[in-house]
């Protein structure tokens, strides 16, 4: 056994989980948010909205998918230098390849021809399932022609196989190998130099993008910004992993980095900035990230390093829930769309009820199903009580398997 194995990181795992489940919140919300729709999201509620739920969606576009970039090539590494290489691909082939190219077939119609549907009730066709279906009578029309919402699976997918090469070539450079580890070990080693160092990275990105935010790309043809952003984060978990030990630190300043975050880019969100120069807003967007990713990930680490069954079971039934919830999302404003209330209201109740759909069906028919096992690696117990703590052999951590379905 190898006795530098890491012991399951409780506080990543749960990190990683709600960053997945924060997608029900953001799918479920940005129908309300009224104003012109996104090309992405070409779905408004006619008749309920609230202009001022858009902060949520555009604050948890801030930190959800950086952060959740970081724990997945965190994990990554952890696969790769604790596990070795190869069975770090097979895992990643496993996790994250087939279960992109089988669900990506299973949900494009549902989502595609839901957002069809949706949008056609909201434009009052009394016409609307039949017009829908009428769009998929040949073969050529189930087909994906984009990634839809498992776009980070598709760029995943790309990560493991470029960071899988990387590693390979910088175990044949073990010099060089320790300098840069050597580097980020001392940055990461100072909370402040850290927050100042990543965001000056994250802002030269966008300047040389020339953009302020980097789009969300489902494009089967994969767009490069979208790649070098994404990949940033991705290789910071994968520096991160070989500082474990300074984990711990990321308490320091985390509920100050946290507020001051939420602060920040609460006042840019409803200031009117139109007339401030490009780089000042990526400024403004990168610190809060960059706050946001380290307060967060403290509060975790904080709060969320000790063992809770509930919480595991949240973990692995997250893959899940954020692979079923966008058709949810998607059809169940049609359903309510004469509901004469609030759009806050109808907010929450698309997000509560996609919430209890996936988790119940989670729990009866994947769990321990062999759906179960294609997604985490094995089949589990429905029951709370057999969620117990693994044996600690060592003062190091040890990671299970769907720890690493980041």
């Amino acid at each position: 056994m190898n006795p530098h194995k890491t012991e399951r990181l409780h506080a990543l795992d749960s990190l990683r989980a709600i960053m997945m489940m924060l997608g029900i919140v953001l799918h479920s919300v940005i129908t309300y948010i009224g104003g012109e729709p996104y090309t992405a999201w070409p779905i408004r509620d006619p008749n309920n909205f609230n202009t001022n739920l858009e902060w949520i969606n555009a604050i948890i576009h801030i930190f959800r998918m950086p952060i959740f970039m970081v724990v997945a090539g965190f994990f990554a590494a952890l696969l790769f230098y604790e596990r070795g290489s190869q069975r770090m691909f097979r895992n990643r082939m496993s996790r994250i390849t087939y279960p992109f190219f089988v669900f990506l077939v299973v949900l494009f119609v549902p989502v595609t021809g839901g957002m069809n549907y949706t949008k056609s009730v909201f434009s009052s066709n009394p016409n609307a399932f039949t017009d829908t279906l009428e769009q998929y009578t040949t073969l050529n029309s189930f087909l994906p022609t984009s990634t839809v919402h498992l776009w980070f699976l598709y760029y995943l997918i790309m990560f493991s196989v470029l960071s899988f090469a990387l590693g390979l070539l910088f175990k044949k450079l073990p010099k060089t190998s320790q300098f840069i580890h050597n580097t980020f070990h001392s940055i990461f080693n100072h909370s402040l130099l850290r927050l100042m160092v990543f965001t000056l990275i994250t802002i030269i990105i966008l300047l040389i993008m020339d953009r302020y935010w980097v789009n969300t790309s489902t494009s089967l043809i994969p767009d490069l910004y979208t790649f070098i952003f994404y990949f940033f984060f991705y290789m910071f978990g994968w520096m991160l992993f070989k500082s474990k030990s300074l984990l711990n630190s990321f308490k320091k300043n985390d509920w100050l980095f946290t507020f001051l975050g939420t602060a920040l880019f609460t006042w840019y969100f409803f200031t009117d900035l139109r007339s401030l120069d490009l780089w000042i807003i990526i400024t403004i967007r990168s610190f809060c990230c960059w706050l946001l990713l380290f307060g967060i990930t403290g509060l975790f680490i904080r709060f969320g390093s000790e063992h809770s069954a509930k919480m595991r079971y949240i973990s692995d039934s997250s893959y899940w829930v954020y692979l079923m919830h966008l058709p949810l999302t998607i059809i169940i404003p049609a359903l309510i769309v004469d509901w004469n209330i609030s759009g806050v209201l109808k907010f929450l109740f698309v997000t509560i009820t996609t919430g209890v759909i996936c988790f119940v069906t989670y729990h009866y028919f994947v769990r321990n199903t062999f759906i179960g096992k294609f997604l985490n690696g094995r089949a589990y117990s429905r029951k709370l009580k057999d969620i117990k703590p693994e044996p600690t052999k060592n003062p190091n951590f040890r990671a299970s398997a769907s720890t690493s379905n980041a």
